[in-house]
């Protein structure tokens, strides 16, 4: 996805953290046990694996995202890409939420600690519930050419950006809390919920040409079909079923977390056609999950 060069994306709040930050212990000591399985998948939520305590802050600090004033600086460097698009994302779901409030997000260089565990390119992007902040190392993407042979182009970094702001709006709108037992299998909470972050996903993404700078310039262009099929070749690349396959294992769906790569691209469809309205994965069938 391509943002209009001159759009005004000054105004993010997107920070940076990280550099050779030293990996505290508690969560993130378990965040670094778990990191061959959690490389391998995006878009995950990490309180339930890692419980919610023993971060803290980097102690490099944190920083803004250096010579991200414009759409050309956005369409030049995936770290301005990520932290432009926040503006999008924000002003999108303000529209759809009353009263919504905006999270952190935290472009991450090294690793950082959370208080959800260890941030950085091997836990790959993820959302944090008691911080109310997205965690995403740019590197990350690289990961995802190399190993998984994904295309991971501008429109599909911005779907997995998307997908982690759908578990906010989650937090926020109270779904995480009714639905805190998630657990594993095709026809759990814990797939619906990742599921329903991928359709908000794509229900941004279907509107996200609307969204306007301060003087009232797009902040993108209309996605092409090529770049809705490279977000949905990123969507298909980190489903269960794929990951277990590359991985050399057997698929076994009752470990699932995240979905297959057909329902995480259907459900990205679903959003993307229908809106946000449509994204209620959880009274839905298993059958039709």
């Amino acid at each position: 996805m391509t943002f209009n060069d001159n759009a005004n994306v000054g105004g993010n709040r997107a920070r940076r953290r990280g550099r050779g930050v030293a990996i505290g212990g508690g969560v993130a000591g378990v965040g670094a046990i778990a990191v061959l399985v959690l490389s391998l998948v995006t878009g995950q939520d990490f309180t339930g694996l890692l419980g919610l305590g023993g971060g803290t802050e980097g102690s490099s600090g944190e920083t803004e995202v250096a010579q991200c004033d414009t759409g050309a600086d956005a369409n030049a460097r995936d770290d301005c890409r990520l932290a432009a698009a926040s503006l999008n994302i924000d002003q999108y779901w303000a529209g759809q939420i009353q009263d919504y409030r905006e999270p952190q997000l935290i472009i991450v260089d090294g690793s950082t600690s959370t208080q959800c565990g260890t941030a950085s390119n091997a836990t790959g992007p993820f959302y944090c519930p008691p911080e109310e902040t997205v965690y995403v190392d740019p590197t990350f993407f690289g990961v995802l050419r190399e190993q998984f042979d994904a295309t991971a182009g501008p429109l599909a970094q911005l779907y997995v950006l998307a997908h982690e702001y759908g578990h906010h709006v989650q937090q926020i709108t109270g779904i995480m809390d009714e639905h805190q037992d998630r657990g594993t299998g095709p026809d759990s909470d814990g797939v619906r919920t990742e599921l329903q972050a991928d359709c908000f996903a794509g229900a941004w993404v279907a509107d996200s040409s609307k969204q306007v700078d301060e003087d009232g310039v797009a902040f993108l262009k209309e996605p092409t079909p090529q770049q809705v099929a490279d977000a949905l070749n990123a969507a298909a690349t980190v489903g269960d079923d794929h990951i277990q396959e590359e991985s050399g294992g057997v698929v076994n769906p009752e470990s699932w977390t995240h979905g297959s790569s057909e329902q995480r691209q259907r459900w990205f469809d679903v959003g993307y056609d229908n809106g946000p309205e449509a994204c209620d994965t959880f009274s839905v069938s298993g059958s039709d999950l």
